[in-house]
């Protein structure tokens, strides 16, 4: 196989005012510039994103994050949707961000990197409900903002999550406090304040995801709660750094050490729309074992078993093996381990023939029978991918009578090449509503089909309200 070259970076001038410029076209932005499919595209990101927060209800970690915020705060002006506590708009973002990312089951932009809407979506409902009045299609355009932005931030920032960056959080910060501060009404220099502050709170690393900890759900969640921050102080006159992105200490050149594609940030920039591009999730974990699950299918149905299995080798990309690759040890009991676990997954997918929100439970993640499989398995760098390339996976399983049999794909489950229906996104939306809220599809469905019609809402911070619990 062919060595796959990196894309050389370009170079950082920041005497044209980068940061400036783009803040000045998103200011021109409007509803009515956006294409039909992208409005039908975030509306159903929106069904995604909602659904994956009611599964989140019984996800570890989030009690206690609801709770904390519930003893700290009791009138606020924006809604905690599981519970319906009452925070302020910052506080909301961050517990809504936290439910959206629990479970991994939320969408990502493959090639960027970058989980969205976990963070659009709890800036722009808190934003929201802190002003009023915000009516369905002002939300959408401030989704589709963020959205865009996120994605076009990951693309020139490619190698982010190489660098132990989380990308969701540093960049999406960024992205969502131009959504917010479109809400909010903001012009271009406005904006540009807001990225600005928004670079001042710019933090997350992927440390928390290699030691499968409960802080990884907060990434999202600290990212919007940022974004809401900046946004509004931006609007009530706080200045924040003029060249976020190109200053010598700002995200391109010190951040991201230079490592960045400016074009993928600006070329086409409100013409060719990178949010077409994003991926719904079909499974609850990390991306980056996507393939390698759909591959666990496929040799189940060419009838490899576990018990006739010796061993197993699963050929990654660097960075999916740096985020997926460690040994599954399932005396760890944890269920972020085994969500960013590519031998856990791979050993579920060829066991089961399914891998659902209940596979990343306990007592599941410590079944005796799945971890002696999980420890066949050993993940390894392919040299011949290029380091940042999410979608490759090569799996060989060597069977105990010594027989060789290797299965290989390029293409992500859920991505556009392999794109999940309607009727799969809201069938996904009323099992998680189901997983975690005990709800039927009956009284699932009504809230999703308002969702699918939200440019006709009057005043979006109903979807608060009427959210179901």
């Amino acid at each position: 196989m062919a060595m796959k070259l990196a894309l050389a970076p370009d170079p950082i001038d920041d005497s044209e005012g980068l940061s400036a410029r783009l803040c000045a076209e998103i200011a021109t932005w409007r509803y009515e510039d956006l294409p039909p499919d992208v409005v039908r595209t975030v509306k159903l990101f929106l069904v995604d994103t909602f659904g994956v927060i009611a599964g989140a209800a019984r996800a570890p970690g989030i009690a206690e994050v609801r709770g904390r915020f519930a003893r700290w705060e009791t009138d606020g002006s924006a809604t905690a949707l599981i519970g319906k506590n009452r925070l302020s708009p910052p506080h909301a973002a961050l517990v809504n961000g936290a439910c959206a990312h629990a479970l991994d089951f939320d969408d990502i932009h493959d090639p960027a990197r970058v989980h969205t809407f976990c963070v659009m979506l709890p800036t722009m409902l808190a934003t929201a409900e802190d002003i009023g009045g915000v009516d369905g299609k002002r939300l959408i355009l401030a989704l589709a903002i963020g959205a865009e932005l996120h994605a076009r931030l990951g693309l020139a920032a490619y190698n982010c999550l190489g660098k132990g960056w989380h990308p969701t959080m540093v960049l999406g910060v960024l992205a969502g406090a131009l959504g917010a501060g479109s809400l909010l009404g903001l012009d271009g220099t406005g904006l540009l304040n807001a990225l600005g502050l928004a670079l001042h709170q710019a933090s997350g690393t992927a440390q928390p995801m290699h030691d499968g900890v409960l802080a990884k759900r907060l990434g999202a969640g600290f990212a919007a709660r940022g974004a809401v921050t900046a946004a509004f102080l931006a609007k009530d006159g706080v200045t924040g750094p003029f060249r976020p992105l190109e200053g010598e200490a700002g995200l391109f050149p010190f951040l991201e050490r230079g490592e960045v594609r400016i074009g993928d940030l600006m070329d086409g920039l409100g013409e060719e729309w990178r949010l077409r591009d994003y991926s719904f999730k079909p499974f609850p974990c990390c991306r980056c074992t996507h393939t390698a699950i759909g591959l666990g299918f496929e040799l189940r149905r060419l009838g490899v078993r576990p018990e006739e299995i010796a061993a197993v080798e699963i050929a990654l990309g660097k960075v999916n093996h740096q985020t997926v690759g460690q040994p599954y040890e399932a005396k760890r009991d944890s269920v972020v381990h085994a969500q960013f676990n590519v031998a856990y997954t791979f050993a579920r997918a060829l066991t089961d023939g399914k891998v659902d929100l209940a596979t990343f439970t306990r007592p599941a993640i410590t079944d005796p029978a799945i971890a002696t499989l999980a420890e066949k398995v050993v993940a390894i760098v392919d040299p011949g991918e290029a380091a940042t390339d999410m979608a490759p996976a090569r799996i060989t399983v060597t069977r105990t009578d010594g027989s060789v049999q290797t299965v290989a794909s390029r293409i992500i489950p859920g991505s556009p090449d392999a794109p999940l229906s309607e009727a799969d996104i809201v069938g996904k939306f009323e099992g998680c509503a189901a997983f975690g809220l005990g709800l039927g599809a009956a009284a699932a469905r009504p809230f999703a089909e308002r969702l699918l019609a939200l440019e006709d809402l009057p005043d979006s911070a109903v979807l608060a309200r009427d959210f179901p619990n």
